[in-house]
C-alpha cells in the first residue's frame, strides 16, 4: 500500500470519526466495527456523483474537496447545497425512497468521500443501535438547519444573507464559482457581484 493511500485512508477514517462523534460516542472496538460498512470514493473536478434519473446508492461525507447539489429547472440551474470537508451530501429523496434522482450531485474540486451504500446503511442500522440513534439526531438537526435557512431567506435582507454566509464560510468566495454561490443564496448575480466588490473594497461594515 502506497504512502499516499495510507494517508488518504487515515484522513477518511478521521473525518468519519469526527462526524459520528458529533452525535454519539463510541469506543475503538465499536468504530472498527462501523468501518467495515464504509468505503472511500474519489472523483475528479466537475465529475458527476449522481445524475438525474439515476438511483442514489450512497450517503457521502466529504473528506477533501468540494461538491454541490443542484437541480435543472426552467429558469436554469438552482444550487441546493454546497458541501465542503466534513459535510454530508447525497440525493436524499432518491436514496431513502429508492426512486430516480431529480437532482445532480457534482464535484467542484477533486473530491474524496467516505461513503456508505444503501445496503450497508440498512445493515448498520439493524446491527448497531447507536447508528439508529445517530440517524435520528442527524435527521432532527437537518430539519432545524433547513428550516432556519428558509426563515433567514424570507426574513433577512439580501445584504444580511450575503454577509452571514461569508462570515460563517470565509473561504468559499475563493473556492466556489460566483454563480453557484449566488444561486445557493438566492441572490441575483449582478447583486452578488456588487456585494462582493463592496466587501473587497470597503469591508463588511460598509456594505
Amino acid at each position: 500500500m502506497s504512502a499516499s493511500k495510507i494517508s488518504r485512508d487515515h484522513e477518511a477514517w478521521t473525518v468519519l470519526h469526527k462526524f459520528v462523534e458529533r452525535y454519539v460516542h463510541f469506543n475503538d472496538a465499536e468504530f472498527r466495527a462501523w468501518q467495515s460498512f464504509f468505503e472511500i470514493r474519489t472523483f475528479d473536478k466537475k465529475q458527476s456523483v449522481i445524475s438525474v434519473g439515476e438511483q442514489e446508492e450512497y450517503i457521502n461525507i466529504v473528506v477533501s474537496g468540494l461538491a454541490r447539489k443542484y437541480a435543472n429547472l426552467e429558469r436554469g440551474e438552482v444550487t441546493m447545497q454546497i458541501a465542503p470537508e466534513g459535510h454530508m451530501i447525497h440525493a436524499e429523496w432518491s436514496f431513502h425512497k429508492r426512486v430516480p434522482s431529480s437532482v445532480i450531485v457534482e464535484t467542484i474540486e477533486p473530491t474524496t468521500f467516505i461513503a456508505i451504500s444503501h445496503k450497508n446503511w440498512q445493515a448498520l442500522l439493524d446491527k448497531h443501535p447507536k447508528a439508529e440513534h445517530m440517524s435520528r439526531l442527524f435527521v432532527t438537526e437537518m430539519f432545524i438547519i433547513k428550516d432556519r435557512r428558509y426563515y433567514d431567506m424570507v426574513q433577512k435582507s439580501t445584504r444580511e444573507v450575503f454577509l452571514d454566509y461569508i462570515k460563517s464560510h470565509p473561504h468559499m468566495l475563493q473556492r466556489v464559482p460566483q454563480k453557484y454561490l449566488a444561486s445557493y443564496l438566492n441572490i441575483q448575480p449582478e447583486t452578488f457581484s456588487r456585494l462582493k466588490h463592496l466587501l473587497k473594497t470597503s469591508g463588511t461594515k460598509s456594505i
